[in-house]
């Protein structure tokens, strides 16, 4: 099978011991390639590195994360505007989005942030990824300021019910991110991707965090894909094989790699 890791973070402290060991596990399990999602200034030349280390392989995306809309953040943006403007080496534009979970004490301009970030998006004709925690409802609220926008993206480590995914449909052409949650016991995750067509799902680990069963409380790496493979085929009643290759046409297409 091939694969696709729609959203991995090779480039923090927890993979600079052993990464292309991490990349080679993955490959032997079907990953054949890797999509890097941007948080912010200090995260971008780590990204940047992996992305040459491993070329036609880890795909660099650029963005300014919602946990990282401080007081700082017209500079924050203005770099992503900035690195858009002088570079073509980027398959989207994020991690962007709305977080209401860490912290709300700059929300205002996390929406400010996510605005703009959509508006690029158009600007440049390339995907979103939509970090939404906690944060459905001021989403949907900044959405409908910029719905006349043609956006097309992913909703990273999707957590909504179905029925928050039939509005997000409304809004543009938006696949959602599954990753090692939909394995967890008790989550209504299941429940959802079970309804969605397969068209619309894309694979994800979120590595190094939100590792799959049986590897909870563990680091989590890109050659897990194949247990979210397994779950979601159990959901849809078919196999393995068709799951990966429609996810793996779906983020080719989307990251157009």
């Amino acid at each position: 099978m091939k694969l696709i890791d729609t959203h991995v973070h090779w480039y923090v402290n927890d993979f600079s011991d052993d990464l292309p060991q991490a990349i080679a596990r993955a490959q032997a399990a079907g990953v054949c390639k890797f999509i890097l999602p941007g948080v912010d200034k200090s995260t971008f030349a780590p990204m940047m590195n992996v992305a040459e280390q491993f070329p036609n392989i880890c795909f660099p995306c650029i963005g300014l994360h919602p946990t990282d809309v401080k007081e700082d953040w017209r500079n924050e943006l203005a770099f992503v505007e900035q690195q858009l403007a002088t570079s073509k080496n980027f398959v989207a534009i994020g991690e962007t989005g709305i977080d209401c979970y860490w912290s709300k004490d700059f929300l205002e301009e996390q929406k400010i942030v996510f605005e703009q970030q959509m508006r690029l998006s158009a600007q440049y004709n390339l995907p979103l990824i939509i970090h939404a925690r906690d944060s459905f409802d001021v989403i949907f609220d900044v959405l409908d300021k910029v719905k006349s926008l043609p956006l097309h993206g992913v909703f990273h480590a999707y957590s909504g019910s179905l029925e928050m995914y039939e509005r997000i449909m409304r809004y543009g052409n938006f696949k959602i991110g599954v990753g090692g949650v939909v394995t967890f016991k008790k989550a209504h995750l299941a429940d959802v991707v079970a309804k969605i067509d397969l068209q619309n799902i894309v694979l994800e680990t979120d590595a190094p965090w939100l590792s799959p069963t049986p590897h909870r409380g563990t680091r989590n790496e890109s050659s897990y894909i194949p247990l979210i493979i397994e779950k979601i085929a159990a959901l849809k009643n078919c196999s393995p094989e068709e799951i990966a290759a429609h996810t793996t046409e779906n983020a080719e297409n989307l990251f157009s790699i």
